[in-house]
């Protein structure tokens, strides 16, 4: 079943990352043969990722399902036992493409071989083994310092020395510390974000405008910049490109319009509006599930991720409300994980990490992936942790030194549902402050300058819409 599970993951990971790589790259010699090496890793990480995140929503929905049909013969196959050692290997894997694979990946791909020996794949091998031999020795280091300022005790230090029952979990404690962190950052943006971008997927409502005079000035603009391209010398090549670039915008603003113009009523009046109450209601529950996990913390000791070790898997519902509310708590564990990644992309640091499709390289891909394993590793732990659910993590995800720390907890709580209220108060008030800014003069000073929060665009009788 693991197996079977995890080729289908392999299968749909492959088929998203060269949907993505530069073809450039597909040449016959030995750096196909790296590329295609670091591509199969990298595949590899993507389907531990994806294992990572949907091993939450399947194990509180399996424990449903065997609450409901407990006797069921064709569901025997679904029991603890699998659900604890998807959990075992999906750390074990998480580990593993972490600190050896995709390292190994990363520096095979930038590896040339050390001068005075032969060329080919053998010394590739060799420098790329080399690297990660120092850089094991590097991280060694760092979690020895870290663990001799954290915790300065003989037990401690000598502890390190168990590799495989201290050192690696303790380490993996740190990275999934990390990507909390990381998530912290990321979920409050994305989640203010995901308006903005199913406002770009969705037909907006036509309130007070008229298409076919939109259509015909585009048209005229388009017609317009054609004929100067048309008219102009090659030997313009700056203005060249220049129009080109114009020409290219004011193309995707008809595609836009046309599609506006095509869709049905139902489509522009009802699907938007819907889509739109379904995210701010999703984003309210996340927010408001917060709150009640931050009070069960000031007055129930259990409410740590830590606190107890759960019923088991099978024995009793993990939701208030039963099945349906272990469906409500998936629901919002998949948003969770868009609007991370989302926010993700959305940052600035991160925005040039973004994939093109088939324009993607190889290292970029690496990078991709190693973040999102970050990511999706460190979504089942943000999920216990804020109490979008109560299912107790299992396995090595339970080990983790910091979730039984009170004031980490708390302050984690707090901070993601001041954030996300934060994020969520300027999206929406947005439109009001620029009016602000205009009416007071202010608006030359640049106090408000994200071009993504204004979203407001003069039409063709003048006026200003503003959403």
């Amino acid at each position: 079943i693991c197996f079977l599970l995890f080729a289908v993951l392999y299968i749909v990971s492959y088929f998203i990352i060269t949907r993505y790589k530069r073809k450039a790259d597909e040449q016959e010699d030995e750096d196909a043969i790296v590329n295609r090496i670091s591509l199969f890793l990298s595949t590899f990480t993507l389907a531990v990722s994806a294992g990572a995140v949907l091993l939450l929503p399947f194990s509180i929905i399996s424990n449903e399902i065997l609450l409901s049909f407990p006797q069921n013969y064709y569901i025997q196959w679904l029991n603890g036992s699998l659900i604890h050692g998807l959990w075992n290997l999906a750390s074990l894997f998480s580990n593993l493409c972490l600190f050896v694979l995709m390292p190994f990946a990363f520096f095979f791909l930038e590896s040339e071989g050390f001068a005075g020996l032969k060329k080919g794949i053998r010394a590739r091998i060799l420098e790329t083994l080399v690297m990660l031999i120092l850089l094991a020795l590097l991280i060694l280091g760092i979690v020895w310092v870290a663990s001799a300022l954290i915790d300065n005790d003989a037990a401690s230090m000598e502890s390190l020395y168990d590799l495989w029952e201290f050192y690696l979990p303790y380490l993996y404690s740190c990275i999934s510390l990390m990507g909390c962190l990381l998530l912290l950052l990321c979920t409050p943006v994305g989640l203010s974000r995901m308006f903005t971008v199913m406002g770009q997927l969705l037909v907006k409502p036509t309130i007070l405008e008229d298409l076919d005079e939109q259509m015909y000035i585009i048209t005229l603009e388009e017609e317009a910049i054609q004929r100067r391209l048309n008219g102009m010398s090659s030997t313009v090549e700056y203005q060249t490109v220049e129009l080109e670039r114009e020409l290219e915008k004011v193309k995707s603003k008809k595609t836009n319009l046309e599609r506006r113009k095509k869709a049905s009523a139902w489509e522009r009046n009802l699907v938007y509006p819907a889509v739109m109450i379904l995210l701010l209601t999703e984003t309210s529950i996340s927010v408001l599930l917060v709150a009640l996990n931050i009070l069960y913390l000031l007055v129930d000791e259990t409410a740590m991720p830590k606190g107890s070790g759960g019923p088991g898997i099978g024995n009793a519902s993990l939701s208030t409300f039963g099945f349906v509310g272990a469906a409500l708590e998936i629901i919002l564990i998949f948003y969770l994980m868009v609007s991370s990644v989302v926010g993700f992309y959305s940052l600035r640091f991160f925005e040039n990490f973004t994939p093109r499709k088939d324009d993607t390289t190889m290292t970029k891909i690496i990078g991709n992936c190693v973040s999102i394993l970050v990511l999706s590793s460190a979504l089942p732990v943000m999920s216990r942790t804020l109490g979008i659910t109560r299912f107790d993590l299992l396995g090595d995800f339970g080990r983790f030194n910091w979730l039984g720390n009170f004031y980490i907890v708390l302050s984690y709580n707090l901070l993601f549902a001041i954030m996300t209220t934060l994020c969520l108060v300027r999206k929406f008030t947005s439109a009001v402050r620029e009016e602000l800014l205009k009416a007071l003069g202010l608006d030359k000073l640049h106090l408000s300058n994200n071009p993504r929060d204004s979203e407001t665009k003069p039409s063709a009788n003048g006026h200003q819409k503003t959403l």
